[in-house]
């Protein structure tokens, strides 16, 4: 008794290749498969560009985030004070610091004067979040000391203030401008609370990556920001960073302990929480809807097989005539629409990780011809359009794109497995 052939043996592939190959007068339908080549091309090169980009856009975002914020910051909650006044300010602000240095994953921490005042300079003004730090924190800061976009000599910031370059922008003022701080809450006087008004040099102006900070932001050395507060002697926030920020969730008990009672602890993730949450429904939500811009490509693959079996019947009933098993038909017609998922895959990724490589110079191009109103700054928070290639992402869309074409193959290649002979080749 002759032996069955093995599954997928040589002659498949050669009888499956001979088909894609065949011209409309030999029954062939290289016109579908080329249709569904370009569609499986297409939705797999949009889906590889859109999980790049929004891949890039949350690691740029969170870089953004970790880049001009702390990591955490403790704060006090409000009470009342000996003469009856609400505060959250820390007293005993330095007592805290040693003992959350302690924490095992704090690398630094720091204490942080904060708050609001109209800056003003010539006939321009704008509304500042002044934030009283050390030079050093600010240093340490990965998007300031050292950006491409910043102007001015950061070593000279205990003789001046830093402000945001939107800011700059707002107001006309460069490194070496003197500008005026004006804070309602100033000096008690016997006739009440007069506005404070102080000058101050420009010495530093930073570009943190994102407008919402750039365009408010203003850094002041902390001794000066306890003056011009009328806060000597106490702390707003302990500013805190950490080794790990993708796991300071983990650290906030630990913290909350040595931060003490009527304290909270509050996380870059808890600031920011809902965002990067909104950013993952939407990461699930475009592969979904990307997912069935690839099925509906690959149907096509469906069209051009029944279009193709059709065709063929002749040639299915003299293969079965001359031996070739169901199994054998069946899985020559399911090369036949597999070879076009696989190409077609191959070919959407690379152009894919093409597209998202050079996404900056596509998009800053497409800006420019449209006048600078494809990519709004202040919009979208950032200033460029970032795409992180991953493995796990390409192996997403690749794995989608091969597993619905290889599934719609199944339909029509079990119609020419299960074609009977004689009915073929009845009327032949």
């Amino acid at each position: 008794m002759p032996s069955r052939p093995r599954p997928f043996a040589a002659f498949e592939f050669m009888i499956a290749w001979r088909y894609l190959r065949a011209r409309r007068a030999e029954g062939g339908v290289s016109v579908m498969t080329a249709i569904s080549l370009v569609g499986i091309t297409l939705g797999v090169m949009a889906l590889v560009v859109t999980l790049a980009v929004r891949s890039g856009f949350r690691t740029e975002f969170v870089a953004t985030i970790l880049g001009a914020n702390s990591h955490a910051e403790i704060g006090a909650y409000t009470y009342l004070t000996e003469t009856g006044a609400r505060s959250q300010q820390m007293a005993d602000y330095r007592q805290v610091l040693e003992r959350v240095e302690k924490v095992d994953g704090v690398i630094r921490a720091n204490p942080r004067i904060t708050g609001f005042a109209m800056i003003t300079y010539g006939d321009r003004s704008t509304v500042g979040e002044i934030f009283g730090v050390s030079r050093d924190v600010l240093a340490a800061l990965p998007s300031f000391e050292g950006a491409p976009q910043a102007l001015g000599d950061l070593d000279r910031f205990d003789e001046g203030i830093a402000i945001g370059s939107e800011i700059a922008r707002t107001i006309g003022a460069g490194p070496g401008d003197k500008v005026k701080l004006i804070q309602p809450n100033g000096v008690k006087t016997a006739f009440g609370i007069t506005p404070r008004v102080n000058v101050y040099e420009v010495v530093y102006v930073f570009s943190a990556g994102r407008t919402d900070v750039d365009k408010v932001r203003i850094y002041m050395p902390f001794a000066e920001a306890q003056a011009f507060f009328n806060r000597e002697g106490t702390a707003d926030q302990i500013e805190l960073y950490v080794a790990d920020p993708e796991r300071i969730d983990e650290m906030v008990p630990r913290l909350q302990a040595a931060a003490g009672p009527d304290r909270y602890v509050w996380t870059w993730k808890d600031r920011s929480g809902a965002f990067l949450s909104a950013l993952d429904i939407e990461d699930d939500v475009m592969f979904v809807i990307l997912a069935l811009v690839v099925l509906i490509a690959t149907l096509n693959i469906t069209s051009g097989l029944v279009m193709l079996v059709k065709n063929k019947g002749r040639d299915i009933g003299i293969l079965r005539t001359m031996g070739l098993t169901e199994g054998s038909i069946l899985r020559v017609f399911f090369l036949c629409g597999a070879f076009t998922g696989v190409v077609g895959t191959i070919l959407g990724v690379l152009l894919g990780c093409a597209v998202a490589l050079n996404i900056d110079q596509i998009m800053s191009a497409v800006n420019m011809l449209s006048g600078g109103e494809a990519w709004d700054p202040a919009i979208r928070g950032i200033y460029r359009l970032p795409a992180d290639l991953r493995v796990a992402d390409i192996a997403r869309a690749a794995g989608l794109s091969l597993a619905l074409s290889f599934l719609v193959t199944i339909f029509p290649a079990r119609r020419a497995a299960r074609m009977n002979p004689v009915e073929a080749l009845r009327y032949e």
